[in-house]
């Protein structure tokens, strides 16, 4: 089994001053006792080894069974030199359990508390059962304790690793999802746009063909037919190439897309269409972008087409931590909840919830009509 993971920094800080204030009081109450005399120099100078490898062992990660095996042998010697210093165990009994393997634990128990024992037997005029269970039972206890918080807080950490698992993969499983509904809507359109109109074109090609020589005329026609056709196609397919790309934002911000899109829908639809940044304007992930210019056009293709507005609002607004599209109508409105089919409103929702956004629209008959985008803030790569 592993250590502990290393403590946190205030916590060692805590723990030395605990180990320097126990050092300290125990050196000052053995020269209290015995005094400046030759046979108190070892004992000093033991006390001043082990606060040497106390330090060692507080300031750095490196070999940590190592650094703890020489600060547990610089404790026996010192506590068999001089008894009194046998309550320096505490702070070398909590270290031990931060750093050390689990399987070490009560070996280190068993050691610390025979050492203590043994040190309060030879300062007492006579031995009491006291001086052997006063020290076992609080170090049992403490090292049950704490090898149990240890249980909980590892649990704790894998349970929240796997839960952030979970999420990681609940995203992926979401990202996918979307993709292939999107998928499965560009092959439904294609279906019923491209794919008929090819069908129509080979038709009418072969029809020519037939015709090319008993009947020109009605070959020709079939050709222009096919022409037609195909002129239709090539607008669907650009308009197909125009929902996945951004050609507006290949040489122009979002707030200058926006506002020439707000021009254009003025210009070609005859409402006045207002144009407003709220904020400071910051790049956003290209998704955004285009997510928020798609929903935009959609809005105003909805006002220009249904609407019948007099006048149009598109804001833009950099939050703190989103950012936020409102377009608002004075026109005729309608009814959201009576509105169940189309690729309108639900593309727009489903294009923002990819994002993890919302759409939330708010309209009456005869009170015009307000759609609000929220998009939590996500500056470009």
């Amino acid at each position: 089994m592993t250590a502990a993971a290393p403590a946190a920094p205030a916590a060692r800080a805590r723990r030395r001053r605990r180990g320097l204030l126990l050092l300290t009081a125990s050196s000052t109450r053995y020269i209290a006792y015995h005094g400046w005399d030759a046979g108190s120099a070892g004992p000093l100078l033991l006390a001043g080894v082990l606060l040497s490898a106390f330090l060692l062992n507080e300031l750095t990660n490196r070999a940590p069974v190592i650094r703890f095996a020489v600060l547990t042998g610089a404790f026996l010697a010192l506590v068999f030199a001089a008894p009194s210093f046998a309550w320096c165990a505490i702070p070398l009994f909590f270290a031990g359990l931060l750093q050390l393997p689990r399987r070490a634990i009560w070996p280190l128990v068993a050691l610390l508390t025979a050492a203590v024992v043994i040190a309060q037997v030879r300062l007492a005029d006579r031995f009491d059962l006291s001086l052997l269970l006063g020290p076992a039972g609080v170090a049992v206890l403490t090292a049950a304790v704490f090898l149990e918080l240890d249980r909980q807080n590892r649990a704790r950490r894998l349970a929240l690793d796997e839960l952030v698992a979970a999420r990681e993969e609940l995203d992926r499983s979401q990202r996918e999802a979307g993709a292939l509904a999107e998928r499965a809507r560009l092959s439904r359109e294609i279906h019923d746009t491209l794919a008929q109109g090819l069908s129509s074109m080979n038709l009418l090609l072969q029809a020519a063909d037939r015709d090319w020589t008993a009947h020109p005329d009605q070959a020709r026609a079939h050709v222009r037919a096919s022409a037609a056709t195909a002129r239709d196609n090539l607008a669907e397919a650009r308009r197909f190439v125009r929902g996945l790309a951004s050609p507006a934002l290949d040489d122009a911000t979002l707030t200058e897309a926006l506002s020439r899109l707000c021009a254009a829908a003025e210009r070609d639809t005859g409402t006045a269409v207002r144009f407003t940044v709220t904020g400071a304007p910051l790049a956003l992930d290209l998704d955004y972008e285009v997510a928020l210019l798609r929903v935009a056009q959609s809005a105003l293709a909805n006002v220009g087409a249904h609407a019948g507005a007099g006048q149009a609002a598109v804001t833009l607004t950099y939050g703190d931590d989103e950012v936020m599209l409102d377009v608002y109508d004075d026109g005729a409105g309608f009814d959201p909840a009576a509105v169940t089919g189309g690729f309108g409103l639900t593309g727009m929702r489903e294009r923002i919830a990819r994002l993890g956004g919302t759409v939330s629209v708010e309209s009456a008959p005869g009170e015009g009509t307000a759609l609000a985008v929220h998009l939590k803030f996500r500056e470009a790569a």
